[in-house]
C-alpha cells in the first residue's frame, strides 16, 4: 500500500432548483488539492491552509478530520495521517468546499489503506464530516463530489444514494460573487412549513427533471428547473438575483438557481456555446456591481474525486 497519495476533490451544486437536500451534481475542475500521508503517531495532523487561517486544524472540529476519524473509528484502526490542503473553492461559496475536503479525506484515505470500501459507502462517512460545516446531516453536496454526475438521495435512514450520469452535452455556469454565506445561516430563513400546493407543484419538477437527466431531455430538464420552495426565501442574500437570472434566461439557459445555500448562483446550458453566452450575460450584470466575483465554465462532471 502507498504512503501518500494525492487527490484533486471536485466542487458540487447541491439543490439544483427543485432538489433541495436531495440532489446535487459535480463540477468539472473546480475543487480542492488536498496531500495525505501515514504516520506513525496514531493521529490526525492538519496543516494550516495558505489562505484560510480561520479554518480549524484540529481534526475534531475540521471537517476532514471528523471525516477521517468516522472511517478509521468503522474500521477499527488507529492509523494516524498528515493532511495538507490547497483550497480553490472558498468556504461560504455555495459550490461545495466542505464537501469537497470531507470527499477528498475519505477517498484518499481509503486508498492509503487499501481500498476497504466502495465509494459509494464513502458517502457515510464524508457526510458525517460535512455536518460539522453544515450543521446539519446531507449528502447533496458530498454524494457527488465523492461519486461524480448528478446524485439523487432517495434517503438518509439508510442512505440511499442513485448515481445518475449527466447527459453528454450538459455544461454548468457558475457565478461566485465573493462574498460568504455561512450554511447554518442560510438555513435559519427557511420557513418549516410548505404549503401543499407549492409541494405539489416541486415534486413534480423533482420527478420531471429526473426523467430529463435520465433521457437526456433537454428541453424537460429546462423545465423542470424551477424551485418554489427555497429559493424565493433565499434570493434576498444575493446581489442582483433576480436581474441575473432574467439575463441568463434571455440568454439561452435551461434554468437557473441558487447553488446550495449561495452566493453562488448556477445555470444550466445545452451546449459551450450557449454556456459561454450565459457566462457572459453574467458577467454584464455583475460588472455593474462593486462586488468580485469569479466565473466559472463547466461541463457537468462524470468523476466525483480524482487519485492524481
Amino acid at each position: 500500500m502507498s504512503e501518500e497519495v494525492k487527490v484533486f476533490a471536485p466542487g458540487s451544486v447541491s439543490n439544483v432548483g427543485c432538489g433541495f437536500d436531495i440532489l446535487g451534481f459535480a463540477i468539472d475542475g473546480i475543487g480542492d488539492e488536498m496531500i495525505f500521508k501515514k504516520n506513525n503517531e496514531n493521529k490526525i495532523r492538519i496543516s494550516p491552509v495558505n489562505g484560510y487561517e480561520n479554518l480549524p486544524t484540529d481534526p475534531k472540529k475540521n471537517v476532514a478530520g471528523v471525516a477521517i476519524q468516522a472511517l478509521l473509528n468503522d474500521l477499527g484502526s488507529d492509523q494516524g495521517f498528515d493532511v495538507e490542503i490547497v483550497k480553490n473553492i472558498k468556504p461560504g461559496s455555495g459550490i461545495g468546499s466542505s464537501a469537497a475536503s470531507a470527499a477528498g479525506a475519505v477517498v484518499a484515505v481509503n486508498e492509503l489503506l487499501g481500498s476497504p470500501y466502495s465509494r459509494m459507502q464513502l458517502v457515510d462517512f464524508a457526510m458525517i464530516g460535512e455536518e460539522v460545516a453544515s450543521g446539519d446531516i446531507h449528502a447533496d453536496n458530498v454524494a457527488p463530489a465523492t461519486l461524480g454526475g448528478f446524485c439523487l438521495i432517495r434517503g438518509y435512514n439508510p442512505l440511499d444514494v442513485i448515481h445518475i450520469d449527466p447527459p453528454k452535452d450538459l455544461w454548468c455556469v457558475v457565478i461566485h460573487p465573493q462574498i460568504e454565506i455561512k450554511t447554518k445561516e442560510s438555513r435559519e430563513l427557511l420557513s418549516p412549513e410548505i404549503p401543499l400546493k407549492k409541494a405539489i407543484r416541486q415534486w413534480g419538477n423533482v420527478a420531471g427533471l429526473m426523467s430529463g437527466l435520465y433521457t437526456s431531455n433537454y428541453e424537460l430538464i429546462g423545465r423542470s428547473l424551477e424551485d418554489h420552495i427555497v429559493e424565493p426565501q433565499r434570493k434576498v442574500l444575493i446581489p442582483e438575483f433576480d436581474e441575473l437570472k432574467l439575463s441568463v434566461m434571455e440568454a439561452g439557459a435551461l434554468g437557473c438557481s441558487i447553488s446550495g445555500s449561495g452566493p453562488s448562483v448556477f445555470a444550466l446550458a445545452n451546449c459551450k456555446d450557449t454556456a459561454d453566452v450565459i457566462a457572459a450575460a453574467m458577467d454584464t450584470v455583475f460588472k455593474r456591481t462593486e462586488l468580485d466575483y469569479k466565473i466559472y465554465v463547466s461541463k457537468v462532471s462524470e468523476g466525483g474525486v480524482k487519485i492524481l
